[in-house]
């Protein structure tokens, strides 16, 4: 019976690769959400609209131009990993590498450190932005897949879950997404790009509406009738006159959508709300 033969990969090229990626998703905003930003300012009718997307655009540009910061919440450091089963890590501990990367970009990069190590009785910094938020998958193949997305919380203090039942159906689940939207209104810093997790259980609805964030606004569900649903709540979102900042018909760029098996008794929404940082990169090695 033949052995086995597994690709090695340095923890040490980890590291590198997500202080790279650090600093990546923090200067350049992906260029599907700088072009919707564009497009929406074509087709805002408010003025005041209109000179709030002239403002975001242009920082846009200087973030990008100058390798600054887009904005100045870098966020809390989510990290999906998809590693391959035909990998062997050498020369260190995943997650350890992970954040090391974390604390290495943030460093060089300037970029603000705000995470505290515990949250309510003793909230101290933790001065490198550590530790990152890490989700690990394995997946077949002998690669490495890292994707970093900086989360601020002036928009994810307005995310949500809502645990229907069945019976809601799809009605429920818009009147659902509806009202977390409704209730964040203009604290999320819009225009906004929603990712909604549908199904599974509370914790895995959650992290499927941070995946749903890592997509182009361009995509849809692959399923047609999630599509169509991400197109439907799109509408809703943008007719509620939120808009950019200050109100104004461009209220959102992109509604995304991943859906999970579930419980015959359940049908948990998860909704996390992203300003118009969208910030996200990837790397396979």
């Amino acid at each position: 019976m033949g052995g086995i033969t597994l690709r090695e990969l340095d923890a040490k090229q980890i590291t590198e690769t997500v202080a790279q990626l650090c600093k990546e998703a923090a200067y350049y905003l992906p260029k599907d959400v700088y072009e919707g930003l564009k497009k929406g300012r074509e087709t805002e009718k408010s003025p005041v609209g209109q000179a709030v997307l002239d403002q975001i655009i242009k920082n846009a540009e200087i973030a990008r131009d100058e390798d600054r910061p887009y904005c100045q919440d870098t966020g809390m450091t989510i990290v999906f990993l998809e590693v391959g089963q035909d990998l062997h890590i050498v020369g260190g501990d995943l997650e350890e590498a992970v954040n090391d990367g974390i604390a290495k970009g943030y460093t060089e990069g300037y970029l603000r450190k705000s995470v505290v190590a515990e949250p309510i009785f003793n909230r101290v910094n933790t001065k490198n932005n550590t530790p990152g938020v890490i989700y690990t998958k394995i997946v077949p193949g002998d690669k490495l897949k890292i994707t970093v997305e900086p989360k601020g919380f002036g928009s994810e203090n307005k995310g949500g879950i809502k645990m229907l039942v069945p019976a809601d159906g799809l009605e429920g689940v818009k009147k659902a997404v509806m009202e977390i939207i409704l209730h964040a209104s203009m604290n999320p810093c819009p225009p906004m790009v929603v990712g909604i997790g549908i199904g599974g259980t509370m914790d895995r609805a959650a992290v499927m509406s941070k995946i749903a964030l890592t997509r182009s606004i361009n995509s849809h569900n692959p399923m047609p009738e999630y599509a169509k649903l991400e197109d439907d709540l799109l509408e809703l979102i943008n007719e509620t006159g939120i808009g950019p900042q200050l109100g104004g018909t461009t209220s959102c760029l992109g509604v995304n959508i991943e859906w999970g098996p579930t419980h015959i008794a359940g049908l948990p929404v998860a909704v996390t709300i992203c300003c118009h940082a969208c910030r996200h990169a990837t790397r396979v090695l």
